[in-house]
């Protein structure tokens, strides 16, 4: 537990027993849009050992865009999703967008759609998600008035909504499009993050860790990277195991993990 381990994941993951994640959280690499170290993955088995090792009821995040080429879209997105459920014993829970605040390639006048500002989130359950904290945090512009909602029924007949009469609060729940900045010090303060070629934001990582999983659990990410998604397990009180094929990454992520428990144990004592 709370370790970065250097190897090719299929063969680490096989090491482990059936049932023992309660959740994993990755970006693979895809469509050939970034170089990392000339290494690349087999999607279809570690699908299936991601199925495996995840216990009854946990939940896996898988962050995946596409390539377009020759005008068209690639569609890895999409096809992985399919054989995560037809193929992998997976359920869809939710298909997110994770939106970029900013993206540095805007479409140009010889292209023929917009430019893109979003990959997938796609969320995966090993039957029914026994986990779920949903985030509050979306300001409600209705905020302090009374609820007065109606809905059409599928008969067409308008029915008012359960709970008209309450007050409605300043803050609401999410929907399952998240926004967050990326780019050189906004996704991430720890600057030797960037050393790798395309780390995901950290609060990203957090808002689903914190979403469907529990003090105490294990997180699993099996292209660990940089180790964005084992710091936010660390900076929550879950346990953490991080896989990469390459040792520069590896090292990136432990020495990342080092600086920020040493931090942390600073601010404790200062606190204390």
């Amino acid at each position: 537990m709370n370790d970065i381990l250097c190897g090719n994941h299929l063969d680490v993951l096989r090491r482990y027993p059936d049932d023992c994640f309660d959740m994993f959280l990755t970006s693979p690499p895809y469509d050939n849009l970034r170089y990392y170290e000339g290494y690349d993955f087999q999607f279809e088995p570690l699908a299936h050992e991601l199925y495996r090792t995840l216990k009854p009821g946990g939940v896996g995040v898988w962050v995946v865009g596409d390539q377009t080429n020759d005008f068209c879209e690639s569609l890895t997105s999409f096809k992985q999703a399919i054989y995560f459920v037809k193929n992998a014993g997976f359920k869809l829970n939710d298909t997110m967008v994770y939106k970029k605040a900013g993206y540095p390639f805007p479409a140009g006048r010889n292209h023929t759609k917009y430019a893109n500002a979003f990959e997938y989130m796609f969320v995966f359950a090993k039957g029914k998600p026994l986990t779920f904290h949903q985030i509050k945090d979306k300001p409600n512009t209705t905020a302090t008035q009374v609820m007065n909602i109606r809905g059409r029924q599928p008969s067409g007949e308008m029915k008012s909504a359960h709970g008209n009469g309450k007050i409605i609060k300043k803050l609401g729940a999410r929907t399952n499009i998240w926004t967050y900045f990326t780019g050189f010090m906004l996704s991430s303060k720890d600057k030797n993050s960037f050393q790798h070629p395309a780390i995901f934001p950290e609060k990203l990582a957090e808002d689903h860790i914190l979403s469907w999983s529990n003090t105490g659990d294990v997180i699993l990410d099996p292209m660990c990277g940089s180790g964005t998604t084992c710091k936010m397990a660390a900076k929550h009180q879950r346990q953490y195991i991080g896989i990469d094929i390459s040792e520069k990454y590896c090292e990136l992520a432990r020495k990342r993990l080092d600086r920020f428990t040493a931090q942390t144990t600073i601010f404790d004592l200062e606190m204390n």
